[in-house]
């Protein structure tokens, strides 16, 4: 759904599997065909008019050398890009689809693609859909072959999502790693060492609270946020917010607080201001939301994994992912405003082992050709 909501974050995401399926020696494309009006940044509005979405979906393509490898079908199913004819015998003659996000709500012509993964990086809201009987999330969940997600807590015994008849493997975001190393050259994050703790994050987002066994499971990150609201002043570190979403009124709440605060949507619509914002930073802090908090998901975000690949420590609200992710040396999860202070004093202490333990793990859990790899050999591809 790059075109769809063409910012850098979401850019990152689908340029990683791109790029990890290619070095892994596969025939890759990227086809967006969501049915939904794309949104053009420039006039901050959905539109009918495809020239901002396909010339962003042609300037990252370019990018990364997957120029002769893309299409975009809008609404109105035109298809730009490759050639009708030339998207056709793709589908025709694939072996795999992988429906990032879940995005595509699959045709015919995708049917006939013998594997079709759906790899869900939200978890909680679809199975809780499928639980309470929504025919519309049951449908798009039987029309793939296989299931991924990354809540990778999800079955485990203290995880409270319910599963359903759906049998998901747990994945995460693939990182290629020489597209984010460390400045300085080195690994020894000395760029960072006087920089502030950032995230990029929309403040406030709503449409997506969902009841289940008589609780009301919240979406917005704003929540978690407003927990911490005195944070800033407990530290000597400086702590910035790249926020979406954000009003005036809560603007002036944060920097009354010592929030720093920057515009999240002018950093986002390209993808180089993003990636040299988080290497910039001296690591990053962050929340998670509610549904992934209370039911013990195991979620892990994408962009935290770009923050430790650049070899930025990275702190962040416990999902249930230090089951399966090391913490305590470059990654921190937190339960409560005291963890957050010790994790900050702990990277304080000494930088660069800190700095290099993120990169370590970045390596060893989120390197593109792993990730990927298992994903495809999980899925008989």
């Amino acid at each position: 759904m790059v075109g769809r909501t063409p910012f850098a974050g979401v850019a990152w995401q689908a340029l990683h599997y791109l790029e990890a399926f290619r070095r892994l020696g596969c025939d890759v494309y990227y086809v967006e065909d969501t049915g939904d009006w794309p949104y053009d940044r420039d006039q901050d509005t959905v539109t009918d008019d495809c020239a901002y979405t396909t010339g962003f979906i042609a300037r990252l393509m370019k990018w990364c050398g997957f120029e002769d490898r893309w299409a975009y079908r809008g609404p109105e199913r035109r298809v730009y890009g490759l050639s009708e004819s030339r998207l056709a015998r793709i589908f025709e003659s694939a072996d795999g689809l992988v429906n990032l996000c879940g995005a595509t709500v699959p045709g015919d012509e995708h049917l006939r693609v013998p594997v079709r993964i759906y790899l869900e990086t939200d978890p909680v809201l679809p199975q809780i859909e499928v639980a309470q009987g929504r025919q519309f999330t049951i449908d798009l969940l039987r029309a793939h072959t296989h299931h991924f997600t990354f809540g990778e807590n999800l079955g485990a015994p203290d995880c409270q999502v319910p599963l359903g008849p759906f049998r998901y493997f747990p994945t995460r975001q693939p990182v290629v790693l020489d597209w984010w190393k460390p400045l300085g050259g080195n690994g020894s994050g000395a760029p960072g060492m006087a920089g502030r703790f950032t995230t990029i994050a929309s403040w406030r987002q709503s449409g997506k609270d969902i009841a289940w066994n008589g609780e009301t499971y919240t979406w917005s990150k704003h929540l978690e946020f407003l927990k911490l609201i005195d944070l800033p002043r407990l530290t000597p570190d400086a702590i910035e917010l790249a926020l979406a979403a954000a009003d005036n009124e809560a603007i002036e709440l944060l920097t009354s607080k010592a929030w720093k605060v920057v515009d999240a949507l002018a950093l986002s619509k390209d993808i180089r201001p993003y990636r040299r914002y988080i290497r910039a930073s001296r690591g990053e802090f962050t929340v998670a939301k509610d549904q992934n908090i209370r039911l013990c998901s195991g979620w892990f975000s994408d962009r935290s994994a770009c923050y430790l690949a650049a070899g930025r420590p990275v702190i962040t609200q416990e999902t249930g992912f230090s089951k399966v992710l090391p913490t305590g040396q470059g990654l921190f999860a937190f339960r409560r405003l005291d963890d957050v202070l010790s994790a900050m004093d702990t990277i304080r202490s000494d930088y660069v082992r800190q700095s290099r333990a993120a990169r370590e793990i970045a390596s060893e859990y989120f390197a593109a050709e792993k990730v990927a790899g298992t994903l495809l050999e999980q899925a008989g591809l």
